[in-house]
């Protein structure tokens, strides 16, 4: 799989991370081996003493629950929507909120170091089709590839 690189995307570095902490629908994503066959996937963000942010990543495979959890924290205080997260250290991932509902922090789209990674996450399970449209025109204008987009089942 060839990596294009996110460097060009800036993340939302003004991110208030206690308002984006709590639970987010996955609506959609790119295929990726570690979320093969998931449906109704949530990811909750709970900030803990130690000033990390824990991590669950939960979702089911028929009646199978799966579940994947994991530390995240801000390398650079001056960019709150670039983050490192770890489920297995010491490997490490980047963390980039690429777009986000400023407003009312209802919906975003995620990704990593590579286009071959995204995700678009939102507050409630269904996400409504102008909104999923707006984000699918933002994530092609900035070169990833549309066509790979998986919806997610929140039933």
């Amino acid at each position: 799989m060839r990596k294009k690189s996110t460097k060009d995307i800036p993340a939302i570095c003004g991110v208030n991370l206690e308002r984006y902490l709590g639970k987010w629908y996955e609506v959609a994503r790119f295929p990726h081996t570690f979320e093969r066959g998931l449906q109704n996937v949530t990811a909750t963000y709970s900030l803990q003493s130690n000033g990390k942010i824990k991590v669950i990543n939960a979702g089911y495979r028929g009646s199978v629950k799966s579940l994947a959890e994991g530390y995240a924290w801000i390398p650079d205080k001056n960019c709150t929507g670039e983050l490192l997260v770890s489920f297995f250290w010491p490997i490490r991932s980047k963390y980039r909120i690429i777009k986000l509902d400023k407003e009312n922090y209802r919906y975003a789209v995620v990704t990593s170091n590579s286009k071959n990674y995204l995700w678009i996450l939102c507050r409630d399970p269904h996400i409504s089709e102008s909104i999923y449209k707006e984000l699918v025109n933002f994530i092609s204008a900035n070169g990833f590839d549309k066509s790979k987009i998986i919806r997610v089942s929140q039933e």
